[in-house]
């Protein structure tokens, strides 16, 4: 009986783990496809993205209730319960990540009209690029439990934080310069935080994966380096 038990206990937590890599790979999809759409200005694309977020909120209600069935029924201990923890963390972030993808092409509807920051526009693409690259590493690291791959992850937010700061302070200036841009620079700027913000939830699922398999918290200073808000400042300041 207690073989049965724990059989059963443990096919739960792997149907768990099962969703949760459903859930990545929907929400990978959604941030390649929102930015695609920004930079193709491809409304029908953008259009998919928003309509494709409710399978990633589904998901995730659909996680939150097994797995507070899971440790109802089961009781579960130690990394057991880690595991669940874990799952309904990362769920949570996944779910944020869709509504940042949904967010960034909503975006997409509102701008109107040619881009002219071509030169920022590549560089939110960039930056896109390498947060996609960090939430399928995190994804994977968390398929296989790696904690240094989970933390290498995590000292790259640094490196994201800095080229939005730099994307920042490139839109502000253009602004600056023809304040008929303005408009579609906000919009613009507005997908680049978003995408910067991904970043920040893969960063958080690397901290799960580390709380997982390691039973305690990550409890180094996360490397953070936005400096949007003092730039603001500064930039009001001078005016």
């Amino acid at each position: 009986m207690s073989t049965h038990l724990t059989t059963a206990f443990d096919e739960e937590l792997r149907d768990l783990s099962s969703r949760l890599a459903e859930m990545g790979g929907i929400a990978e999809r959604l941030v390649a496809e929102s930015t695609d759409a920004l930079v193709k200005r491809d409304t029908a694309l953008a259009q998919k993205v928003i309509a494709a977020d409710a399978a990633v909120d589904a998901i995730q209600h659909e996680i939150e209730e097994k797995a507070i069935l899971t440790i109802a029924r089961r009781q579960p201990m130690a990394v057991d319960l880690r595991e669940i923890v874990s799952a309904l963390r990362i769920a949570n972030d996944l779910e944020r990540v869709g509504d940042l993808a949904k967010n960034t092409a909503k975006r997409v509807l509102a701008l109107d009209g040619e881009y002219h920051a071509q030169k920022q526009l590549r560089g939110v693409k960039h930056m896109a690029d390498m947060v996609l690259q960090q939430l399928k590493e995190v994804l994977d690291a968390y398929g296989a439990r790696d904690v240094n791959r989970a933390v290498a992850v995590w000292k790259s937010d640094g490196e994201i934080d800095s080229m939005y700061n730099s994307l920042f302070r490139e839109f502000l200036t253009y602004m600056m310069e023809d304040p008929r841009h303005i408009t579609m620079c906000t919009h613009l700027l507005f997908a680049a935080k978003n995408i910067e913000r991904i970043g920040d939830h893969a960063t958080n699922i690397a901290e799960t994966i580390y709380y997982l398999v390691k039973g305690e918290m990550l409890l180094e200073e996360r490397p953070k380096s936005d400096l949007t808000s003092t730039t603001k400042v500064s930039l009001a300041t001078k005016q």
